[in-house]
């Protein structure tokens, strides 16, 4: 299975000098959609009487497609290709994120304050009073976004080095979307032990850990771990990001089709980190038939290679997926490409709703999705509902800032669901809209706020 669907991540630009005769700029526009490609930007950089320099934007589907509509280009007569860039990798370059200072340095009274001698007195109140390192730093309002890159993405276990790329752009997030400062941290160390240490010893900085791109099972011992050594908010946005937003969705999926939480049969495809969050927040909702498959198939209470969090959801079922799909009422993908099939989906029952949230491909193409799907979502932004977890953290950690929670309950976390689901008024909710716009500014608001009041009504907020 093909990423069939040009889009912005493979984007090229094409510095091209272009003869000023009739009919020469649709001959590339013509190229470039006889490849593939889809026309974005023209841009004019320079003109004389004899020819033109123009920068076309055009997406690709893929890395090849792109070099295919490249080479169509450069095959055209009397058409010069000046330069190619790759947007996304122009984009990346020098980092996406800096540090910049909140005040300005201008004078040497300045100085004094920020920094020696002044800054003395700051030290001082803190080691008398240590709460006030909330007060007097930037701790009230600093997330370290922490992995050791065992699992980028849907890319596997790439390093910490490669995994940053993934960090620095979480770190953008969490400021656009919430005003929060964060910094990537990537660590040269997979053994659990290590991880928890190195949080620990940082954690002075920070008012909240986001854990990010571990692998499973290990991810679930490193943030128990770590939330019960620390006394601020520990939240694995694999699992409980993802858990979070799926369940908003699911929720006004079901009021589409008119079905109960607690009556429909649910498979989840991919019981790693966000499979396993995904199926204990569900549960947590109502949910009261859940059957996770994995590479083997349905996981088994007859099965004897179970993990712990594995056996937590085996049901007397045994079989593959096709088998579990049989009668289902809800699908959700957290896997790999292509590994559902139309017969597959064909066996759900009428109005089954089908979650593919694999990433970049998805475990089902929308274009091959049968008739009897009345709800499909992904976890891409070319197609309708879009599963992203950037719904659901940004709000969270608002939240949980606010009011300094100790940590990131389950409760919060339904809370924060119910609070995106409640952003898509009835009148607007359609099988092609379930979900708010990741830019829907009311989102972070509002999950913050449902976040702050299940803390404080849990007992948890410190403020």
């Amino acid at each position: 299975m093909t990423n069939l669907t040009p889009n912005s991540s493979f984007s090229v630009t094409l510095r091209l000098q272009i003869p000023n005769r009739v009919g020469m700029l649709a001959s590339v526009t013509q190229a470039i959609a006889t490849s593939g490609g889809n026309l974005g930007q023209i841009d004019l950089i320079e003109q004389t009487r004899q020819e033109s320099i123009r920068d076309i934007t055009v997406d690709a589907a893929s890395t090849e497609q792109a070099e295919t509509i490249v080479q169509a280009v450069k095959e055209l007569i009397d058409i010069k290709v000046i330069d190619v860039y790759d947007r996304t990798f122009n984009l990346h370059r020098g980092g996406k994120i800096s540090i910049a200072s909140r005040i300005p340095l201008k004078s040497v009274s300045d100085l004094a304050m920020a920094y020696t001698p002044g800054v003395g007195r700051i030290c001082k109140a803190i080691a008398q009073n240590p709460e006030e390192v909330y007060h007097l730093t930037i701790k009230q309002n600093t997330v370290a976004i922490v992995t050791d890159g065992s699992a980028v993405l849907g890319l596997g276990n790439l390093g910490p080095a490669a995994a940053l790329p993934v960090m620095e752009g979480k770190a953008m997030l969490f400021k656009e979307f919430a005003g929060i400062d964060a910094f990537p941290i990537c660590l040269d160390t997979q053994d659990t032990e290590e991880i928890v240490k190195a949080v620990k010893n940082i954690a002075p900085v920070f008012g909240g850990v986001n854990l990010e791109d571990i692998a499973a099972p290990r991810c679930f011992e490193i943030e128990k771990r770590l939330q019960a050594e620390l006394d601020i908010p520990i939240f694995h946005d694999d699992q409980n990001g993802t858990a979070i937003v799926t369940l908003a969705a699911l929720l006004n999926a079901l009021k589409l089709v008119n079905k109960s939480i607690a009556d429909i049969r649910i498979v989840i495809n991919g019981a790693g980190a966000a499979g396993i969050a995904v199926a204990r927040l569900l549960r947590k909702a109502g949910a009261e038939q859940i059957w996770m498959c994995d590479s083997k198939g349905i996981i088994s209470i007859n099965r004897t290679d179970l993990n712990e969090e594995k056996r937590e959801f085996a049901v007397k079922a045994q079989g593959t997926l096709a088998g579990a799909t049989q009668g289902a009422d809800v699908f959700i993908g957290l896997s790999g490409p292509g590994v559902l099939t139309p017969e597959m989906v064909q066996g759900m029952t009428k109005d089954a709703i089908v979650f593919a949230m694999a990433n970049p491909i998805p475990e089902i193409q929308p274009e091959l999705v049968p008739k009897n799907v009345t709800v499909m979502a992904t976890g891409r932004s070319d197609y309708p509902n879009q599963i992203n977890n950037v719904l659901a953290f940004p709000g969270v950690f608002r939240g949980a800032l606010d009011c300094r929670a100790k940590t990131i309950t389950t409760n919060m976390c339904l809370e924060a669901a119910n609070a995106i689901a409640s952003l898509v008024k009835p009148s607007d909710l359609n099988r092609e809209h379930i979900i708010p716009s990741v830019f829907d500014e009311r989102v972070s608001t509002a999950v913050a706020a449902a976040v702050k009041q299940a803390a404080r009504k849990e007992g948890i907020a410190q403020s």
